[in-house]
């Protein structure tokens, strides 16, 4: 028998090429700047859009090739032979700037190439592109909004072109442009001559519209033609030609696409390759994508990132008495991997499944609501055995619905969301499958995990009539099965960092500290925050009567565009900032326009906005309120990038209190049933302490050593004066600088803090910096540190990267610098709260009182204190917070008592 060639023909290519300025621009038009931003003020609507459209283009075209063509600048070759082409063009908005290069970053962490060349137009690479493309026999799509590249498409050439924003791509045909336009493909370019681009800033001739221009090329043939025998064609559309000829021909010579430039690159060169995995995941992280990473992963599934397949495990539900043998077999040396099934959050949970695997592949489940009693126990006593190392994911939920049964979860070696954090800690999400491809490069396949059964082998999913609960708890087993493989990679990445310190004696115990927080919850007077609710209100309703008495007529106070007619066309006040939509009427907006004009439809418009968030708040509050009488907050850990905590449903560190309006809320929060008062005890200039101790300048020591006023203090040594001379306005302007300094405060910031011109505020910071040099000498140093490493460490050595620090981008590399000046700063202040939250935690347990921690609201702690603790608790909080790490300044802690949380104001 002989062998015979395959027959089977190769897959014809199928290249994709995008023009990169076009699709940008419309991105940028189509989205509202406003809505797109990332934490650190990188406006990325333009970058969204586009990888949102090629996203899109890339699944949908299933492209074996692909490339974008970006422009170099204005000056090319068209440019030197007209000086006004294009010259109509406004510049590009300041929220436009930087975004090109970060879809660059995009398209470099999804591994597609992108060219440019000086002297030429991203169209003209397209053209050549396309072009040698086709000859080699591939089909090719261009997507773009330039309209000059209809002369490209051919049987083998489409252009995919923008009808509404970047989403709606007309498939442009030689049929489908021939319809549209009146003329063949390789005619356009003729029409357009004729007709002229006022987005080029080519002049058509006057009179001569696309129908004309298309008669007299379907009449003549082509333009030179046309031209030949412009004499001939009559009235003023053929006099207006012959006195147009020279420039027609020269918009015929601009708009021809060059097919045949010199490049580096040819079709075997753009061959589509898997995206970069973790390239993507850190830059979307960055640029806080995660719908479009969500879509990325559901879309365009990368093969390179499943080189090890999933997880193998052998398990199934436990019958009665089974529990035991399983535990003893395989849950007794190496850590064992838990996940739980239930509803938890508001203090409490039900729990309703717990999923165990071991390192050696056996997984198990049970029921927890039938469980016989000897199993309860058995699992019970498992559970609360410190001696038994778990791995979990986000174990503090589950906590409050393990309590909730009356178990207890002792032994936690990890938990992987935690350490996630660590490592990365500006990562804007911590899933599990998602942490499990990044570290493991395995896939944790829920859907269709691989699962055998001890007895027969055969795979639990293949019964039809499996059910939603028995599926959610075989899904889970393998969740077990996974974390220990990553708990095991994080600590080990962790260890190497010098970091694991801060997973197992900072936040691991700190989660069990919070969920003990949460289940107690805080008291609240609903019929208090009922009256505030019902004032707040009648206040939102007589701010909005005022405003229409101001005009003279209702206008719906919350509408934009009602609200530009009325500011800016009725009432001609300066105009705000330009978005897509018009003039900005956001808050900054609307008080920057106060400042200016205190006109008083402004000042109740204002009001306006203050009373109903202030009402938004106390409903907010009141549907938070469980059938206790107690709001439960719950706390994340992984929120801020700098380690500080974030409170959520409600949100109790968003509660205003920098009016008394705002303040008065905090009445609602009182001291609970069989307690003896609220006392809250916070840091004062905890920030400042730290910059002092951090960079040891002997005068910032010296200042919070006095025990004086530290902003008098302070001032007094920057305006080289007595301290009793020391004003209010000098104390203001050294305080702005005291506390803006922590938070990479710019001369142009202090300025618009202090209301004075940016030279005099530069000024003040010099004469600052020059009478605390160590100061000077610190920040610099952490900027320039940064650099070097691309990241910051606090006290504890937590560490933020800071890879913009060297990009080229002008606005996001300030923005690290400014990270780098804060985040160690608020990060140091983080780690002592921290700690202090812990050492105090622990005595009240040692010394067994009753008396417990309710809240963590930034630098703030509240605590309910039992009857007759009043005292004892007082002098532990000052002395655990004091002591909780040891600073070349005192910690001063500021302690007050009260009824409710306003009383106990401090």
């Amino acid at each position: 028998m002989t062998s015979t060639e395959s027959t089977v023909p190769a897959k014809r290519p199928r290249l994709l090429l995008i023009d990169g300025h076009s699709v940008a621009y419309r991105a940028f038009f189509a989205l509202p700047v406003e809505n797109f931003a990332t934490h650190t003020g990188q406006h990325t609507n333009a970058v969204f859009g586009f990888t949102s459209m090629l996203i899109n283009v890339l699944r949908d075209e299933q492209p074996t090739h692909v490339a974008v063509a970006f422009d170099v600048s204005r000056q090319t070759f068209r440019s030197e032979l007209y000086p006004e082409y294009k010259a109509n063009r406004s510049t590009s908005p300041d929220e436009f700037k930087g975004q090109v290069q970060l879809i660059k970053e995009v398209l470099d962490a999804l591994r597609i190439p992108h060219l440019e060349l000086e002297g030429y137009e991203a169209d003209d690479i397209i053209a050549t592109l396309a072009t040698n493309a086709a000859a080699d026999g591939a089909e090719v799509l261009i997507a773009s909004g330039d309209r000059d590249a209809m002369q490209l498409v051919t049987d083998q050439v489409t252009v995919l072109y923008p009808r509404k924003g970047v989403s709606d791509l007309a498939r442009m045909t030689p049929q489908a442009v021939t319809e549209k336009y009146l003329v063949a493909p390789e005619r356009y370019p003729d029409l357009a001559a004729l007709v002229g681009e006022s987005s080029d800033n080519l002049p058509g001739v006057p009179k001569v519209g696309p129908k004309t221009a298309a008669k007299w090329l379907g009449e003549y043939g082509d333009l030179d033609t046309v031209l030949a025998h412009a004499e001939q064609i009559k009235g003023v559309a053929g006099q207006n030609l012959r006195d147009m000829i020279d420039s027609v021909r020269l918009n015929r010579q601009l708009n021809a696409a060059v097919r045949d430039l010199q490049l580096p690159v040819g079709l075997s060169d753009l061959q589509r390759h898997d995206w970069d995995r973790e390239a993507t995941h850190t830059l979307f992280d960055a640029l806080e994508f995660r719908v479009l990473r969500d879509r990325l992963l559901e879309s365009l599934p990368n093969e390179e990132a499943e080189p090890e397949g999933g997880f193998e495990l052998t398990g199934a539900k436990l019958a009665e008495g089974e529990l035991a043998d399983w535990l003893a077999a395989h849950a007794t040396t190496d850590r064992a991997g838990i996940e739980f099934v239930g509803t938890w959050g508001g203090g409490t949970g039900d729990l309703q499944v717990v999923a165990l695997a071991s390192a050696d592949g056996a997984g198990a489940w049970v029921d927890v609501t039938e469980l016989s009693p000897a199993d309860d126990r058995v699992l019970a006593d498992w559970l609360a055995d410190e001696s038994r190392a778990k791995a979990m994911h986000g174990a503090k939920g589950p906590l409050l619905a393990v309590w909730a049964r009356g178990w207890d979860v002792r032994g936690i070696a990890s938990d992987t969301q935690l350490a996630a954090y660590l490592l990365k800690p500006d990562q804007r999400t911590f899933d599990l499958a998602d942490l499990v491809v990044r570290h493991l490069k395995r896939e944790l396949a829920v859907d269709t995990p691989t699962i055998v059964a001890e007895s027969d082998q055969d795979t639990l999913f293949a019964e039809e009539e499996t059910s939603a609960s028995d599926a959610a708890a075989e899904a889970a087993m393998i969740r077990a099965r996974a974390i220990i493989d990553l708990s095991l990679a994080l600590d080990a990445e962790l260890e190497a960092r010098n970091n694991l310190h801060l997973l197992t004696d900072v936040e691991l115990p700190l989660e069990r500290t919070l969920a003990v927080m949460e289940q107690a919850g805080i008291a609240v007077d609903t019929g208090y925050l009922e009256g505030l609710e019902s004032e707040f209100d009648t206040a939102v309703r007589e701010a909005a009567q005022r405003a229409y008495d101001v005009l003279g007529k209702e206008v719906n106070l919350g509408s934009p565009k009602q609200l530009q007619v009325v500011l800016f066309d009725e009432l001609q006040m300066p105009k705000t900032k330009r978005t897509r939509t018009g003039w900005t009427t956001d808050a900054d907006a609307l008080q920057q326009l106060y400042a200016k004009t205190e006109h008083p439809f402004l000042a109740h418009l204002l009001a306006h906005r203050d009373q109903i968030r202030l009402r938004q708040t106390v409903e907010g509050l009141l549907k938070s309120v469980a059938d206790d009488g107690r709001i439960h907050t719950t706390y994340l850990q992984t929120i801020a990038a700098t380690g500080r905590l974030s409170s959520t449903d409600p949100n109790l560190q968003n509660i205003p209190i920098r009016t008394e309006d705002g303040r008065r809320i905090r009445k609602a929060f009182v001291v609970g049933e069989g307690y003896e008062t609220l006392l809250t005890a916070d840091y004062s200039q905890i920030e400042m302490r730290i910059m002092a101790d951090a960079s040891g300048d002997a005068d910032l020591i010296q200042a919070f050593r006095s025990g004086e006023d530290f902003h008098t203090v302070t001032a007094a040594k920057v305006f080289d004066i007595a301290p009793e001379q020391v004003g209010t306005a000098e104390r203001a302007k050294i305080k702005a600088m005291n506390y803006g300094l922590a938070y990479g405060l710019s001369a142009y910031g202090l300025s618009q803090q202090l209301k004075i011109d940016t030279s005099e505020a530069k000024a003040l910071m010099e004469e600052y910096f020059e009478r605390f040099g160590g100061v000077r000498d610190y920040l610099q140093s952490l900027v320039a540190g940064a650099r070097r490493t691309e990241y910051t460490e606090t006290l504890l050595g937590r560490r933020r990267y800071l890879p913009d620090l060297m990009s080229s981008n002008r606005q996001r590399r300030e923005m690290a610098e400014r990270m780098a000046l804060n985040a160690p700063i608020q990060g140091s202040a983080a780690d002592i709260i921290k700690l202090a939250m812990l050492d105090v935690e622990r005595a009240l347990t040692e010394q067994g009182m009753r008396s417990r921690m309710l809240l963590q609201v930034h630098d703030e702690l509240v605590f309910e204190a039992a009857p007759g603790e009043s005292d004892a608790l007082e002098a532990l909080v000052r002395e655990k917070m004091g002591n909780a790490v040891d600073l070349q300044v005192p910690l001063d802690v500021s302690v007050g008592r009260g009824r409710s949380w306003h009383d106990a104001a401090h």
